[in-house]
């Protein structure tokens, strides 16, 4: 019987090298997008409970509406890397918008605003 060798010749190698390349290439902007997602998403969730926590305060405080979300007290807390910020607060509603230097969109949510979409973040 004649000897063979084992093992994979260069093209097989080269070949498997460059599909794995073409797979990396299609995935890596697939992760980057879903980062981003949960970002939005996590923007969205702090401007909800911040209704939460604002109608808290509304019915404790004459009915009146924190001016700044440190007012909130242990009411309210944003995530890690989110910014919100209050403004335009009156008695009868209030607007915020949430930001994060790991994204470049904003989201804003009204409330008796004069919105269209009243108490559903709007990210942009």
């Amino acid at each position: 019987m004649p000897h063979l060798k084992k093992g994979f010749t260069l093209i097989e190698l080269l070949i498997v090298v460059v599909i794995i390349g073409i797979l990396a290439a299609i995935a890596i902007p697939k992760f980057a997008n879903t980062k981003e997602k949960a970002y939005v998403a996590s923007m969205k969730s702090d401007l909800r409970n911040l209704i939460t926590a604002q109608e808290a305060y509304y019915s404790d405080n004459n009915q009146s509406y924190a001016q700044s979300t440190t007012n909130l007290g242990t009411n309210y807390k944003s995530s890690s890397g989110i910014t919100v910020v209050l403004g335009n607060v009156n008695s009868t509603g209030w607007q915020a918008t949430a930001t994060s230097p790991l994204t470049a969109i904003t989201c804003v949510i009204n409330l008796a605003a004069g919105s269209t979409a009243e108490g559903e973040p709007q990210c942009h």
